[in-house]
């Protein structure tokens, strides 16, 4: 992989967030994906992952802006930093109750490349900074 090619691998995994396209994001990812997600879950494999898709798809309905990707220059790992613009949609259990607050949240993602796909994301954002939006 090159640094390029990294680059467009990961805005093409976020422009398919952006448009809601869960199967387009699983199309840039390894069969074996690790996926993170700070003070989340850890799940491995393309089938956990839809599952986390179709959860989020439910819960928030999320648009990512002021996107910035980085890559290293052998194409082996990438970052990516963006605000989440968010509705909360539906309960997620042990959280806040869900009224259609609105939510503007700095995050940032991680990632390791295999083969020409994302084979690790992990993502950060702050929860207590999230709580605070949605409980207001």
């Amino acid at each position: 992989m090159t640094r390029e090619t990294t680059l467009s691998l990961i805005r093409r995994y976020y422009e398919a967030f952006n448009a809601g396209d869960a199967e387009g994001m699983l199309a840039c990812l390894t069969d074996d994906i690790e996926h993170r997600v700070n003070e989340g879950g850890h799940r491995i494999g393309k089938a956990r992952f839809r599952e986390f898709c179709s959860h989020m798809g439910v819960s928030y309905r999320e648009q990512l802006h002021d996107l910035t990707i980085f890559a290293t220059d052998d194409g082996q790992r990438g970052a990516a930093e963006f605000v989440v613009h968010g509705e909360y949609l539906k309960t997620d259990p042990g959280l806040p109750e869900a009224r259609g607050q609105t939510y503007i949240l700095p995050a940032g993602g991680f990632f390791e490349i295999r083969d020409g796909l994302i084979s690790r994301i992990t993502t950060f954002y702050n929860l207590n900074d999230w709580i605070r939006q949605v409980s207001r």
